[in-house]
């Protein structure tokens, strides 16, 4: 009879599942109960294991065992990690804060960022309790000379603010990133002319890790010229992947390559792999020396763990993510398995790693990182044939089949993940790699046996850097030359789990060694998820979702067979914008090309995120008040679907000869109104109250079920005059958490609140979707998709005397 001990660890998978679907964190009492509970049944299942109870009682106790006792122990973690929160009276106010830098400084082109392990805070003299771990942004450190190193020792100035991030369907988890990280706040350095500095309390020699991390990062970056390069050799060598650029990441997934350019399973393998070889060889010749050694511990002892150990180390070292973690732990197993002279069945060794993983870590399960990792090795697993291998090593090959005999193996393997991870890949990020096949068999050998090693040598022989980054260079030639093929890779709209747990198992079924009728069954399961398409409006009706883009604005409005985008969002910074970061990615991940897209007017928090969304989908239609592109003119019509758009303002006269407005930049903003005839929304940019009077006195008779707050609630817009025409019945406030304008404004808020207009805004509220159907609703995604983790809710924001932002 199996022993229950093994159902207890899918047991433990499905515990910790469970326990992060929850939306409102449970008390410590009710997690402590679990574990008492699972300790009970473990008792049961191991007392009817020895009497020899039925089998599926005693597995079924050993897994409802796992279950309690995985969700009992995350939970308890989670209690008292948000026990630590930062209290909302702090948020926003001046803090003294004394610690040690504990990160490798991430220094980018606004800013520098590090994390920071707090001794003691303050406020006004009193001490104050903060979270041990904090975030902090210093803007200007560049430009006061500042540099930041690891394990310093520093009293800080700053301004914190609870982890918030922005919310949208299949979006990135900012706060979940931070709550696993263990960061309980961010913040910002103070540094103005009357503001204390920052002082330097000496190097206690804490933080040695990413101290020597930092000094390697530092020495690749004064290295190696090219950016790419260097930042592909950084996140080689320290796992420090923050100078990977944006483009260069959208274009290693484009071409299935991303997880080489971090730490992965292959690289820790390999760097073991040679560990092993050099330790059992240093080893045996010790004797010649020292005897006594291999008496007391064998060469393959000695070699074996030597090799985990060493892995184990450049883990660490390179910041020790999942797939490191993975292949660390089954480093560890396999090794004690030869040595102990035993075998376990792969899926024990495989559930065994993943149970570790997230006992360390549990909210690691939510990373992509984690699926593609394990769901990778279990495929290899599955798919082996320890029979054929064998015979193969057994047989008398000639020199040719032996050299040709590893590469048939790499093409193998190779196809077997890349079928077998391409339904995986369309849930996580809504694309597939065509090409990644090929890329791949050129870029795993290259990567892995002629870039990792030389820039991990360098670290001793600074030189091996330069052919290091020569190498990186010819293999980014080639993915450039990969990506220009038209079907290099291919978006689809990311479907719903149930969908997609099928369609990865039926990419696991076509490349396990079954019956070709079994494995061709795979394909039927795949078909649904590669088929379906999200479901659209009605005929005759409409609907339309306020991006979050935090302090800026972007608008995506469906018909039943089109759909347009209004404003492209923010740019966030140097090369950074939410149309690369936000909107294209998630049109993508929803099936959206827009046939037309408009952009208000000129500011950069409505038109940052235009190149990008450009360059997504060059054949749609573009209006806009500035720039290239048509002119939006007031008087223009248009109807899809049943459902009529018209434009109201600017008119032709507001434009000189030149094509460029007469008035400001907000004055000049695009106003659309959408109207089925039933009901009808509001989009006006950031028009200000003098035009919006001049408009609604000019169509007295226009309404507006739905109104996009003009200029994000501020107090120059939203005139008393536009909202009693207009006579909305929701409103929704495109603004950033606790931004430095005050948007919403108070005034503007009250108006809505005298006449009884529901207003949602989008820190509070996330993505908000409005539809014709349901006029009176508003469907938030932060709430649809609320997990413990994620900011509380609700609360008033407290500009600060200076006007500075609330962080």
């Amino acid at each position: 009879m199996m022993h229950p001990v093994w159902a207890v660890l899918p047991g433990v998978v499905l515990g910790v599942a469970l326990q992060l679907q929850q939306a409102r964190l449970w008390s410590g009492a009710t997690h402590a109960i679990l574990l008492l509970a699972a300790a009970l049944l473990a008792l049961i299942a191991g007392w009817a294991h020895r009497r020899r109870w039925q089998a599926r009682f005693v597995l079924g106790a050993g897994l409802l065992a796992g279950v309690l006792s995985a969700g009992g122990l995350t939970g308890l973690r989670a209690v008292h990690f948000a026990g630590q929160a930062l209290a909302p009276v702090l948020e926003g106010v001046d803090i003294t804060l004394t610690g040690q830098i504990a990160s490798m400084p991430q220094r980018g082109a606004d800013s520098d960022r590090f994390e920071f392990s707090v001794d003691s805070a303050e406020r006004d003299g009193q001490t104050v309790r903060v979270p041990p771990r904090l975030l902090i942004s210093d803007f200007h450190g560049t430009a006061a000379g500042r540099a930041w190193r690891a394990g310093d020792a520093w009293r800080l100035v700053v301004r914190l603010r609870r982890p918030h991030g922005l919310s949208n369907p299949h979006g990135f988890d900012r706060e979940r990133w931070l709550w696993e990280q263990g960061i309980g706040a961010t913040g910002s350095l103070r540094d103005g002319p009357h503001d204390v500095p920052p002082v330097w309390l000496g190097r206690p020699g804490l933080h040695p890790v990413e101290a020597a991390r930092q000094w390697v990062g530092e020495r690749i970056a004064a290295r190696v010229t090219d950016p790419r390069s260097a930042g592909v050799l950084a996140a080689l060598v320290v796992g420090d992947q923050s100078d990977i650029d944006h483009q260069d990441w959208a274009l290693f997934r484009q071409t299935g390559v991303a997880h080489l350019m971090s730490i992965s399973g292959l690289h820790v393998t390999a760097f073991a792999w040679l560990a092993t070889l050099c330790i059992g060889a240093g080893w045996r010749r010790l004797a010649f020396v020292w005897p006594g050694a291999l008496m007391a511990l064998p060469a393959p002892v000695a070699a074996g763990w030597g090799g985990v150990v060493a892995a184990a180390a450049y883990a660490l070292f390179a910041d020790w993510g999942v797939p490191a973690q993975r292949t660390v732990l089954m480093l560890a197993l396999v090794v004690g398995l030869k040595l102990s002279a035993r075998r376990w069945p792969w899926p024990m060794v495989w559930l065994l790693a993943m149970v570790a993983v997230l006992l360390l870590d549990p909210w690691a399960l939510l990373q992509p990182g984690f699926w593609l990792s394990f769901v990778a090795v279990g495929i290899l697993f599955a798919a082996d044939d320890p029979g054929r291998r064998l015979t193969e090593v057994s047989d008398g090959l000639p020199r040719w089949r032996r050299v040709v005999r590893p590469v048939v193996a790499l093409l193998r393997e190779q196809g077997l993940v890349t079928v077998a991870l391409a339904p995986l890949g369309l849930l996580l990020f809504g694309q597939v790699s065509l090409v990644g096949l090929v890329a791949n068999l050129f870029a795993i050998p290259w990567v892995t046996f002629l870039v990792t090693p030389m820039a991990m040598l360098g670290v001793v022989v600074p030189a091996l850097w330069d052919l290091a980054a020569l190498a990186v260079q010819g293999l980014a030639a080639l993915l450039d030359w990969l990506n220009q093929w038209a079907w290099a890779a291919v978006f689809r709209p990311i479907p719903p789990w149930p969908l997609a747990v099928f369609g990865v198992l039926g990419g696991s079924l076509l490349v396990l060694r079954l019956p070709l009728v079994l494995r061709s069954a795979g394909l039927l399961m795949v078909a649904p998820m590669l088929l379906w398409t999200p479901g659209r409006p009605a005929s005759g009706e409409f609907e339309v979702m306020a991006v979050d883009v935090g302090q800026g604005s972007a608008l995506l409005v469906r018909t039943a067979a089109h759909s347009l985008l209004y404003d492209t969002g923010p740019r966030f910074g140097t090369g950074s914008d939410a149309g690369d970061r936000v909107v294209v990615p998630l049109l993508r991940a929803l099936g959206e090309a827009p046939d037309t897209v408009v952009v208000s007017h000129r500011d950069s928090d409505h038109s940052g995120g235009s190149a990008a969304v450009r360059a997504a989908w060059p054949s749609a239609r573009w209006l806009a008040s500035f720039g290239e592109g048509e002119r939006c003119l007031a008087g223009q019509r248009w109807t899809w679907d049943g459902v009529s758009f018209e434009v109201l303002h600017p008119a032709l006269e507001l434009y000189g000869p030149d094509g460029e407005g007469r008035l400001s930049t907000n004055a000049m903003s695009c106003v659309l109104r959408i109207d089925n005839g039933r009901r009808s929304a509001w989009l006006s940019g950031d028009l200000d109250a003098e035009r919006e009077t001049r408009l609604a006195v000019a169509r007295p008779e226009l309404r507006a079920d739905l109104l996009i707050a003009p200029h994000h609630g501020s107090a120059s817009s939203s005139s008393p005059v536009l909202l009693n025409t207009l006579q909305p019945t929701v409103a929704l406030v495109q603004s950033g958490y606790r931004n430095r304008f005050g948007h919403p404004a108070p005034l503007v808020t009250d108006r809505y609140r005298a006449r009884g207009i529901h207003w949602e805004d989008s820190p509070q509220c996330g993505a908000a979707t409005w539809r014709s159907d349901a006029p009176d609703q508003v469907f938030c995604h932060r709430e649809m998709a609320r997990r413990y983790w994620h900011h509380p809710g609700a609360e008033t924001l407290v500009v600060t005397d200076d006007g500075e932002p609330g962080f």
